[in-house]
C-alpha cells in the first residue's frame, strides 16, 4: 500500500509553467502512469496535438471544465468536446488528441496511462523535408528533437 498527498509532490517542469506532478514514482505503479494537473486559464496538458502509439490515456477532470480536441488521423479535421466535473474521457493508442483549459475557471484534472512507459509517441505535424503527417520526438545529442519517422529528417523540438 503506497499512499502520498498530492501537496507534498514538487510540480515536474515541463517547459511550461503549468501545475503537473507526477504520482507514478511516489505510488511505485507498475503498470500505469499517473499525473495530477491544475491548468490555469489558456493553459494545456501538453504543447500540442500528439498520439501515443503504444499507451491509451484517460482524463478524469475532477473540477472544472477541459476542452479536447482530437482526430484519429494527423492530417485530418479536429473535433473537440468539453470535460466536466466528474467526467472521463478515454483516447486509445493512435488518437491524436490535446486538452486546454479554454474557460474562465481553473481545471484539475487526473491523466492516466497505459502501460505506464511509453516510447511511440508522434506530433500532428508534417515533415518540412516529405510526404508525412507526423513527426516523433527523440532523444537528441544535444536535447530533445523531433525525427520524421518516414525520412530521418531531424529539426529542434521548438516548433
Amino acid at each position: 500500500m503506497e499512499k502520498v498527498s498530492v501537496s507534498d509532490i514538487e510540480p515536474q517542469a515541463m517547459g511550461s509553467d503549468v501545475d503537473r506532478r507526477g504520482l507514478t514514482e511516489p505510488l511505485g505503479t507498475s503498470d500505469v502512469a499517473i499525473n495530477r494537473y491544475a491548468l490555469e486559464p489558456g493553459e494545456a496538458f501538453s504543447p500540442g496535438l500528439h498520439t501515443h502509439l503504444d499507451q491509451e490515456e484517460l482524463f478524469y477532470v475532477v473540477s472544472g471544465t477541459a476542452t479536447f480536441e482530437f482526430r484519429s488521423d494527423p492530417a485530418g479535421e479536429s473535433e473537440t468536446v468539453d470535460v466536466g466535473p466528474g467526467e472521463v474521457i478515454r483516447f486509445a493508442p493512435g488518437d491524436f488528441q490535446q486538452g486546454r483549459n479554454e474557460s474562465d475557471e481553473d481545471v484539475v484534472a487526473l491523466a492516466l496511462g497505459g502501460p505506464k512507459e511509453t516510447t511511440e509517441g508522434r506530433l500532428a505535424h508534417p515533415c518540412p523535408e516529405c510526404d508525412s503527417d507526423v513527426l516523433a520526438l527523440a532523444a537528441g545529442d544535444d536535447g530533445p528533437v523531433l525525427r520524421c519517422p518516414d525520412c530521418g529528417a531531424e529539426m529542434p523540438a521548438e516548433l
